[in-house]
């Protein structure tokens, strides 16, 4: 394994580091909170044009073609920003399995217009529930001769509001594997969307269907055989994210050692205090072992196709110190950092938001012990 970026990576890494610097700097981050769609349009557009919403979009369909390695790097620097935007609902969660298992025609119609910028995607999975687990989908689809027609809702659907087209997985049979993954238009009647309230106004929204039609041909994969998408589009788009998570830990690494070096208290910076040096020493090999665990499945996402234990580690781990960092960084920041103003707290606030997708630290902690073979 070598975790040494390529030329193209370092150039990718420098390039998002400016490029959301400037575009998206805290005080923009703050406003897009309270915003009703939650993201920048124009910002978005200027994404189109350094190419990053069809960076793993092969070449024949208008993408550049990279690898899921230079997408991780990308994600890291978004998280470093904590940057409000689509792409990981679009590009994370919908357009790697459209890569993966859509048919030719799907690939054709969808993938160019997802590279340009011109159509962003959500995933619909979660029910009432929260489980990540075939035997929570309730949302059902029954064929009536012409068409399917989808009945039910989905929760913590993000960006599903200010989105084009919908992954919607849903119930096609009485087994408990009879799931089928539908491509659905959002212009659909009968989609109903709100969005749900969140602290960060990350985007999340509540998506139900009443006799919504779906064609055949908007299958993708197999009928019946949606759990395949899903436990794919999981694994890689879990790596993602914490990839995202890594990088917002980085962040409030950086800002905390930076306060700590200007912070004078007693005629000294508070850095050179035994406690907060052992403090920041701490948070350090927290997100050093983090970034370890990030590259370790995405590595082997590259190279074997799967990474089903290191993926449920790197979850299970980023969702721990996510909180820990964010919270000893606060710490050492004192009364400031608690409040609102201050960019440490944009962090914070998305702490809960990250540990609930694609599944809790409960489920990755039973996926493991099963690997472990304690079951």
């Amino acid at each position: 394994m070598d975790f040494d970026y390529t030329e193209q990576q370092n150039m990718l890494k420098t390039m998002a580091m400016d490029f959301l610097s400037r575009e998206c700097p805290k005080v923009r981050v703050r406003e897009l909170e309270k915003t009703e769609i939650g993201y920048d349009p124009e910002v978005w557009a200027k994404m189109v044009e350094l190419g990053w919403q069809g960076l793993i979009i092969p070449e024949q369909y208008g993408g550049m073609g990279a690898e899921f390695l230079d997408l991780i790097v990308l994600m890291e620097e978004m998280g470093r920003n904590i940057f409000p935007s689509p792409f990981f609902s679009t590009i994370g969660l919908c357009t790697i399995p459209l890569i993966k298992y859509g048919n030719k025609r799907q690939k054709s119609n969808y993938l160019p217009l997802i590279a340009s910028g011109k159509n962003i995607w959500a995933l619909a999975i979660i029910e009432r529930s929260g489980f990540l687990h075939p035997a929570e989908i309730k949302c059902e689809a029954v064929y009536d001769g012409d068409d399917y027609i989808i009945n039910g809702e989905k929760w913590f659907s993000q960006y599903a509001h200010v989105a084009d087209w919908l992954i919607v997985i849903c119930r096609t049979g009485l087994e408990e594997d009879d799931i089928t993954a539908f491509i659905v238009s959002n212009g659909t009647r009968n989609i109903k969307i709100d969005r749900i309230p969140t602290i960060a106004g990350e985007g999340y929204c509540r998506v139900r269907f009443k006799g919504v039609k779906v064609s055949p041909q908007n299958i993708l994969g197999r009928l019946s055989r949606g759990w395949k998408v899903v436990e794919y589009l999981t694994e890689y788009a879990t790596v993602l994210k914490c990839a995202e998570v890594a990088g917002a830990c980085r962040a409030v690494l950086d800002m905390t050692g930076n306060y700590a070096k200007e912070r004078i208290q007693f005629e000294k910076p508070i850095g050179s205090f035994m406690a907060v040096q052992h403090k920041l020493v701490d948070m350090l090999i927290e997100v050093e072992g983090l970034q370890y665990l990030v590259y370790q499945a995405a590595w082997l996402l590259s190279t074997k196709g799967s990474a089903d234990l290191y993926t449920a580690i790197a979850k299970a781990k980023a969702d721990e110190v996510y909180q820990r960092v964010c919270i000893d960084g606060i710490k050492i920041h004192g009364a400031i950092g608690f409040t609102m103003d201050h960019d440490i707290g944009c962090y914070f606030r998305r702490v809960k938001g990250a540990e609930f997708v694609l599944g809790d630290r409960e489920m990755r902690l039973d996926k493991i012990a099963r690997n472990m073979k304690l079951e």
